[in-house]
C-alpha cells in the first residue's frame, strides 16, 4: 500500500479545528484560548525540528551522533522529571536521580532490544534506536515523575507516623514501607492499565502510525507488542530504582529523617 502523503493545507484542516475550540473556550470563559494556541504552535515548530534533525542523524548513520541525540533525550527526559515533582529533592540529586534511574532502566532495555531482539545492522541504526528510545524515555519519564512525587509529597505530609515508627525501633526501610510500595505502585499502574487496555479501548500510537505508513497490520502489531514489554518493563524497573533511591536519600546515616533535603518544585 503506497503511503499517502500530506499537505501544508491538509495539515492546516486539523490545525483549524484546535483555532476553533480554543476561540469556543472564550465564551465559555475556560481560560484555555492562549494554553491551546502556544501549545499547537510549539508542538508544530517542535516535531518539524525534529524531522529536520531526524533526517539529518538517518542520513548521517554515524555512532557519535546518534549517542548525542540520545544524551540529549536523556538530560531533557530528567529535567522533565524534576519539574513535575511538587517537592523534589535539593541540589543535584533532584536532577540526577532521575537521569540515573532513566539511564539504567530505558538504555538497558533499548540495547536489549537492539542487540536481542530486533538485530538492525549495525545494532545502532537511528531508524529503529531513535523512536524506540524516544517511547522507553517518555513513559519512564513519566513513571518516575509520578513516583517520585507521591514518596516526597507523602513523607511531608506523614513527617509524625514516620518518626514514630523510628521512635519505636524501627529501621528507615520499614518506617517509610508502605509509602515506598504506594509511590512504587502509582508510578507503575498507568502503564500497566495501558498494556491491559491496548487493543480493546484503543489502538496503540506506535501500530497506528505504521498502518497509516501502510505496514502490514500483524507486523505492525508485533512491534506493538514488543515496544509495550519494553515500556512495561523499564518504566518498572526506572520506577523501582528511583523509589529506592529516592527513600534512602531522605534519611541519614543514622537513619534520621531529613526532610530538609526536600525543596519545593
Amino acid at each position: 500500500m503506497e503511503l499517502i502523503r500530506l499537505e501544508a493545507w491538509e495539515l492546516s484542516v486539523a490545525a483549524a479545528l484546535v483555532v476553533a475550540l480554543s476561540l469556543l473556550s472564550l465564551p465559555l470563559r475556560l481560560d484555555l484560548t492562549r494554553s491551546l494556541l502556544v501549545s499547537g504552535l510549539r508542538m508544530t515548530i517542535q516535531l518539524l525540528l525534529v524531522g529536520l534533525v531526524l533526517k539529518a542523524l538517518f542520513e548521517s548513520r554515524h555512532p557519535l551522533v546518534m549517542a548525542a541525540i540520545a544524551a540529549v533525550m536523556l538530560a531533557v527526559a530528567a529535567r522533565e522529571v524534576a519539574a513535575r515533582q511538587e517537592r523534589r529533592l535539593a541540589g543535584t540529586w533532584g536532577y540526577g536521580l532521575g537521569a540515573l534511574a532513566m539511564f539504567l532502566s530505558s538504555f538497558t532495555m533499548i540495547l536489549v532490544a537492539l542487540t536481542i531482539i530486533v538485530r538492525p545492522e549495525p545494532w545502532w541504526t537511528p531508524q529503529y534506536a531513535v523512536p524506540m528510545l524516544g517511547m522507553l524515555l517518555g513513559n519512564t519519564m513519566t513513571g518516575i515523575a509520578l513516583a517520585l512525587d507521591r514518596l516526597n509529597q507523602g513523607a511531608w505530609e506523614q513527617r509524625p507516623q514516620i518518626e514514630a515508627r523510628l521512635l519505636l525501633g524501627c529501621p528507615a526501610a520499614e518506617a517509610i514501607g508502605d509509602l515506598r510500595r504506594r509511590a512504587a505502585r502509582a508510578g507503575m499502574l498507568p502503564t500497566i492499565n495501558t498494556m491491559a487496555a491496548a487493543g480493546v479501548v484503543s489502538l496503540p500510537g506506535m501500530m497506528t502510525g505504521q498502518i497509516l505508513a501502510g505496514s502490514p497490520p500483524v507486523e505492525a502489531v508485533k512491534y506493538q507488542i514488543l515496544i509495550l514489554f519494553l515500556i512495561v518493563a523499564g518504566v518498572g524497573v526506572g520506577t523501582l530504582v528511583a523509589v529506592w533511591l529516592g527513600a534512602r536519600r531522605l534519611f541519614d546515616e543514622r537513619e534520621r529523617l531529613r526532610l530538609d533535603r526536600l525543596r519545593q518544585g
